[in-house]
């Protein structure tokens, strides 16, 4: 189990993912594998982010889990790491933001852990998988679409991989981990095609970035206190 190191936290945090304890967890992501959890979790996104849908309530979850994942690519990326506990301890809590009410993420620091080399491609693939699970049961709460799910995370990878490749000391593990992510292989279990390379067309991140790749609507538009992305497809 690696130290956190203050830099590390910082990053956590500025994907609004915590390491100390929360007074008050609202939900696990274990519960959220609880098909009888599923009405409860609408009702409870649908106050916490007063919006006009249920489509985008669900699918702001489904951008602050984003964060998450795009933490543990991040970390793995910059620092080999991942974190590797149990889904009863990834934790969501009320926070606010910029004025509005949204969910923090809160873990425990200690199920940081190294990743070899030789399993690599294999943390990646989990990590997908985790993401595809998390997915199916959001759209049990209603109809938000796999796309709209997965180009919420895509978003902030991208933007990760963009700075990365920018720097010269992180460009050459950021590469090997976006040419696993374009692998079909990688998605197999669930995909006969990489998601991600549908996404980026295979191209440079640093080629993408402020340019209009979404197909599909966030929804976060329909939230009070927040607005339509600049690049948004219904526009």
């Amino acid at each position: 189990m690696p130290a956190l190191t203050y830099d590390q936290i910082r990053v956590l945090n500025s994907y609004s993912v915590f390491t100390e304890d929360t007074e008050r967890t609202l939900f696990t992501l274990e519960n959220l594998h609880k098909d009888f959890f599923i009405k409860d979790f609408r009702n409870l996104m649908m106050g916490i982010t007063q919006a006009t849908t249920e489509a985008a309530a669900i699918s702001h979850f489904g951008r602050r889990y984003g964060m998450f994942v795009a933490m543990q690519f991040y970390m793995l990326a910059v620092y080999d790491e991942v974190w590797d506990g149990k889904l009863e301890d990834i934790r969501f809590s009320l926070i606010n933001e910029y004025g509005n009410n949204t969910l923090g993420t809160f873990i425990t620091a200690k199920d940081f852990r190294y990743v070899d080399d030789k399993e690599r491609s294999s943390v990646i693939k989990k990590l997908l998988i985790q993401c595809h699970l998390v997915f199916q049961q959001l759209r049990k709460a209603t109809s938000v679409s796999p796309l709209t799910l997965w180009e919420n995370v895509f978003g902030y990878m991208l933007w990760n991989y963009h700075e990365m490749l920018e720097n010269p000391l992180l460009a050459d593990r950021a590469f090997e981990d976006i040419e696993i992510l374009e692998d079909p292989d990688t998605w197999e279990l669930f995909s006969s095609k990489s998601l991600f390379y549908q996404y980026t067309g295979g191209k440079n991140p640093s080629s993408l970035v402020n340019k209009p790749l979404r197909k599909s609507c966030c929804f976060s538009k329909d939230i009070p206190g927040l607005t339509a992305c600049e690049f948004c497809p219904m526009k």
